[in-house]
């Protein structure tokens, strides 16, 4: 069983940064891959990035790549965020979302037991 909670969010301007953070509870976060949604007004969850459970990997959504970091501290349970270069249409709810440590980091929100309750971040122009 995993618990997590995120936060960091908030509101900003196009162009500045944000960091998220997730921690989560339990012993076994160090055996979990570790995925960030996002969650728009209107629109449906999207994959944003993912990191497996040694932070060797990382995968990401072409629409945030180079502009944001995902990186994870075993040794504090939190996975985090990093939001650079940000735009208005980053704006949503961002949710982190675990699973058990595979083969390769997956994508579909359908494939994470487990979620928080989200951070809201709006970018204004």
């Amino acid at each position: 069983q995993v618990q997590l909670v995120e936060s960091g969010g908030g509101l900003v301007q196009a162009g500045d940064s944000l960091r998220l953070s997730c921690a989560a509870s339990g012993r076994s976060f160090s055996t979990y891959d570790m995925g960030w949604f996002r969650q728009a007004p209107g629109k449906e969850r999207e994959f944003v990035a993912g990191i497996s459970w040694s932070g060797g990997t990382t995968r990401y959504a072409d629409s945030v790549k180079g502009r944001f970091t995902i990186s994870r501290d075993n040794a504090k349970n939190t996975v985090y965020l990093q939001l650079n270069s940000l735009k208005p249409e980053d704006t949503a709810v961002y949710y982190c979302a675990a699973r058990p440590g595979s083969i390769y980091i997956r994508s579909q929100g359908s494939e994470y037991g487990y979620w928080g309750q989200g951070t809201q971040v709006i970018v204004s122009s």
